[in-house]
């Protein structure tokens, strides 16, 4: 009998798509969560470097930022992927050796890291700024050294005031990561229009992608607020 939803074209294995699309999310799981572990890193570096005593090193940083938050994101994965194949290959023609490109998956990565550190940057500016100067100078009045100092007070109170603001930049990073489709990086989004344009019934897969993203994104905003209550157990206790 024939199959009036189409529903049979999700099945698993050759019959239907299934598996192309949970092959999809996984990479598209993976896309994210290693930009998101570059991302901070990047984000963090960015920071201190707004927060920095040295002129040049501030106005490098709010460059970097000003130009990303400047340029549609769409084009900031092109000019990495782009940006980052042609340096690969010529550094390779220029040792004597020749490669067919760079991943496509680093290349998302990169491209991600790099949108996900500039905004990211912002956030862990303002948390750093957010802790108490009183906190901060009682540690010192303790006795403590400065490395002591951020890592033992402002640090742990940098994450909880960080929380919000990198917990909403990862839904927006969960989501980006269909951008790369467009390097042709096989992500949930590819996959959905591959099959899409392969079964001529694209609505059926665009929908089937949405609901997994939906789903990926709820179970994260359950994280994070699990997150952001385990970082404010203290300070809830504090008030109470």
């Amino acid at each position: 009998m024939a199959d009036p939803t189409g529903l049979a074209l999700l099945q698993w294995g050759d019959r239907g798509w299934g598996d192309d699309l949970a092959t999809g999310a996984l990479i598209t799981v993976e896309l994210a969560l290693v930009s998101l572990a570059i991302g901070l890193v990047i984000g963090l570096l960015a920071a201190g470097a707004k927060l920095s005593r040295t002129a040049a090193i501030r106005w490098i940083a709010e460059g970097y930022t000003n130009l990303i938050r400047g340029v549609p994101e769409f084009l900031v994965i092109l000019v990495v992927f782009f940006g980052l194949d042609q340096l690969a290959t010529g550094a390779a023609s220029s040792m004597g050796f020749r490669i067919d490109g760079i991943s496509k998956f680093w290349a998302g990565v990169a491209g991600l890291s790099v949108i996900f550190g500039a905004y990211a940057s912002e956030v862990f500016r303002g948390a750093y700024l957010a802790v108490p100067n009183g906190q901060i100078e009682a540690g010192f009045a303790s006795g403590m050294s400065a490395a002591r100092v951020f890592f033992r007070i402002r640090l742990p109170q940098m994450w909880r005031y960080a929380l919000p603001g990198l917990g909403n930049l990862w839904m927006v990073l969960l989501k980006d990561t269909s951008l790369v489709s467009v390097i042709a990086l096989d992500e949930l989004l590819r996959q959905a229009k591959i099959a899409g344009e392969t079964t001529r019934d694209p609505f059926l897969f665009y929908m089937a992608a949405a609901i997994i993203y939906l789903v990926l994104t709820i179970i994260s905003d359950i994280g994070r607020q699990r997150l952001e209550a385990r970082a404010s157990r203290g300070v809830q206790r504090g008030a109470a």
